[in-house]
């Protein structure tokens, strides 16, 4: 149980949540689990988990890195409590580079000028606004794309690489006497379907629309994958996680048949060159906090770091090549260190119902639909030198950072390392349901396709295919209290 009432400081008054369901409920009661086709008989009466059995998820980050103190539209933004005096200071530097803006070189401004040349973000709060998640273009939104970014990769002799003209991600912003890569807009497809009770659904698909191309026609053969800007909390207690954890979650070859094969993403960690695996991104392109802020600044904003040295602007883009920068980095050394501390640092906010009958039910009927496969609950973090008081602790992300097929409907078509275009990294549940108090929507997946969490559900495939399925045969108020379950998380 929490230790003591969230105090729910900084909540608009029509956002706040509520705390009736704070405390044990003492749930014991038994229920008739559905199984795929929804008939209760399959499965046959099973009992609760008892509230006090949950005491531990009512802190997902544990003690050290769980916010008990906001909610509501600041839910993510609060550092973890557990930091050190030295860490908590840099935590408010690294959120003073993490929330403003950058602007083209020259300027006054000399620490923070270096800006694109082609860019598609001018800050990391830019797409990450409140820390939270971005949403994509409405059905005929003019403009940038806003939260949603381009990757682009066209094959290759030895595998998909950069378009010799674009590159690797496609930037629909430049600075001043600059063409941009791309004007374009998003298209949305109906699609529509039905639970087996008979009750309909539509899910929405996205298309990009390319509505000018300024450096010549992108090539027949690209292929593009639309990402949308996730949530950045509990990043740090994500990069504790042991590799000897993750490496016993991967099944590639599904050795003991239950139809998941989770597999790691082989890399090098830029600072040691020594092995590791990937763990961030959609399909675990980053080993570490650091390189992803560093891929961020350079694909995103277009600011060098010792990562990235060197901006991406292609033979074809003459006046990007000509173009002043901030400097040699643009994001110093001492600037990147405390971006990565506060993106490792934002602590994640508390359940506000871990107890209570109807979570306790949603909860049993995500374990029975085989979600927690890969959603896998709870971990422990190991030793973590960068941020030594992220250790042992007991942490509830409900992923297990492996890539996993997820079928044709989602499938991107745009291979990454050993990923193929339908696989993609399983994205940690924390923080889900405060979505809509912190960003204001309910768009969820990789390209914010999603419209609310079932839909989100309704699109999985793949190896997730019998899960879907047995939540579109499952009864009402189970499907439900799956829902409610997931938005207390």
């Amino acid at each position: 149980m929490l230790p003591a009432l969230l105090v729910l400081l900084g909540c608009r008054a029509d956002d706040a949540p509520s705390v009736v369901g704070l405390g044990a409920s003492g749930a014991t009661g038994g229920t008739g689990l559905a199984g795929p086709t929804g008939d209760t008989g399959d499965t046959g009466p099973f009992a609760l988990e008892p509230a006090e059995l949950a005491d531990g998820e009512w802190l997902p980050g544990d003690e050290v890195g769980t916010n008990q103190l906001l909610l509501g539209i600041n839910a993510f933004k609060m550092p973890m409590p557990g930091l050190s005096e030295e860490n908590e200071a840099l935590f408010y530097s690294g959120n003073s580079w993490f929330n403003q803006s950058w602007v083209a070189a020259p300027s006054s401004t000399a620490t923070r000028d270096g800006l694109g040349p082609l860019f598609h973000a001018s800050g990391c709060s830019g797409c990450h606004f409140q820390d939270g998640r971005g949403a994509p273009p409405e059905e005929g939104a003019v403009g940038p794309l806003g939260a949603l970014l381009v990757r682009l990769s066209v094959p290759g002799g030895s595998g998909p690489e950069p378009d010799p003209v674009y590159g690797d991600q496609l930037a629909d912003r430049a600075v001043p006497d600059i063409d941009p890569e791309i004007h374009a807009h998003i298209e949305w497809t109906p699609l529509s379907g039905a639970f087996v009770d008979g009750s309909p659904y539509e899910l929405v698909q996205p298309t990009l629309v390319v509505d000018e191309a300024f450096y010549g026609p992108l090539p027949d053969d690209a292929m593009l994958s639309l990402r949308i800007a996730p949530q950045v909390i509990g990043l740090g207690l994500l990069e504790a996680i042991p590799a000897t954890r993750l490496e016993a979650l991967a099944d590639p070859d599904d050795l003991d048949g239950d139809g998941i094969s989770g597999t790691l993403q082989p890399s090098l960690d830029p600072r040691t060159g020594a092995p590791a695996f990937g763990r961030f991104g959609w399909k675990s392109e980053a080993t570490t906090v650091e390189e992803q802020s560093a891929g961020a600044f350079l694909g995103d904003m277009g600011l060098t770091s010792w990562i990235h040295p060197s901006q991406t602007c292609t033979p074809s883009q003459v006046a990007c090549n000509d173009a002043i920068d901030g400097g040699d980095p643009e994001v110093e050394d001492h600037v990147l260190e405390r971006v990565v501390l506060y993106t490792r640092s934002l602590a994640v906010p508390a359940r506000r119902d871990a107890g209570g009958e109807e979570v306790l039910l949603g909860k049993a009927v995500f374990a029975h639909l085989g979600c927690d496969a890969c959603h896998v609950p709870s971990h422990e973090t190991g030793p973590f030198p960068p941020q030594p008081e992220l250790e042992g602790q007991t942490i509830w992300p409900y992923t297990d950072l492996l890539l996993h097929d997820m079928g044709p409907g989602l499938a991107d078509g745009r291979p990454v390392g050993v990923a193929d275009g339908q696989e993609w990294r399983t994205p940690p549940l924390w923080g889900l349901g405060l979505v809509p108090d912190v960003n204001g929507h309910s768009r969820y997946l990789h390209d914010g396709r999603a419209r609310s969490l079932e839909e989100a559900i309704l699109w999985h495939g793949g190896e997730a295919e019998a899960a879907k399925e047995a939540y579109r045969g499952a009864p009402v108020d189970q499907r439900d209290a799956l829902l409610s379950f997931l938005e207390d998380l």
